[in-house]
C-alpha cells in the first residue's frame, strides 16, 4: 500500500480487534504519527509514552480539531497493543533497548501484542529485531519525488 492512507490502512487491520494501544516514541518527531494514527482508530482508548518516561504518558482524546493529548496523567497498562514508533531507535534519543523491553513488559497484557511502526528499516538497521518479539512492523518507505 501506498502513502500515508496505504499506512493507516494496515495500522487498523492490525488493530481491528484490540480496546487500548499504547505508543512509545521520542516527544516531537514520533507524536506526530502516534496522533495521526489514534484518529484513525479514534473510537479506541489510545496513550503516548514519551521516550520511556511512564509517569509523563497521556491520553488522546478527539477533538473538533482531531485528535489531542490529554493535559492529565493516564495509565497505560494492560494494553492489548503496545506500539513501538521508530524515533526510539536513533542513536540521537540515546534509548536503551533493554529498557524498552522492561517497559513494554510492564504495561502490556500478557496476551497482548507488540507493533512497530518505522520508516526506512528503523529497527531492522538498529538491531531492535533481533532483541523485541514483534508481532508485527509497519515499515513505510520514503520515495524523493523530484531529483535536481
Amino acid at each position: 500500500m501506498n502513502g500515508l492512507n496505504g499506512l493507516l490502512t494496515i495500522f487498523k487491520r492490525e488493530v481491528a480487534d484490540d480496546s487500548k494501544i499504547t505508543f512509545i516514541g521520542s516527544p516531537g518527531l514520533c507524536t506526530p504519527f502516534a496522533e495521526f494514527l489514534s484518529f484513525g482508530v479514534n473510537e479506541k482508548e489510545t496513550h503516548f509514552i514519551p521516550l520511556l518516561d511512564i509517569d509523563n504518558c497521556h491520553e488522546f482524546k478527539l477533538k473538533s480539531y482531531g485528535m489531542s493529548l490529554d493535559g492529565d496523567v493516564s495509565n497505560p497498562r494492560d494494553s492489548d497493543v503496545v506500539v513501538l514508533l521508530g524515533g526510539l531507535a536513533m542513536p540521537d534519543f540515546n534509548v536503551d533497548v533493554n529498557d524498552v523491553v522492561d517497559l513494554v513488559d510492564e504495561i502490556k497484557k500478557d496476551d497482548g501484542k507488540i507493533i512497530g511502526v518505522c520508516f526506512m528499516n528503523m529497527f531492522a538497521d538498529f538491531g531492535w529485531n533481533d532483541k523485541i518479539e514483534f508481532d508485527s512492523i509497519i515499515d513505510g518507505t520514503l520515495i524523493p519525488m523530484i531529483q535536481r
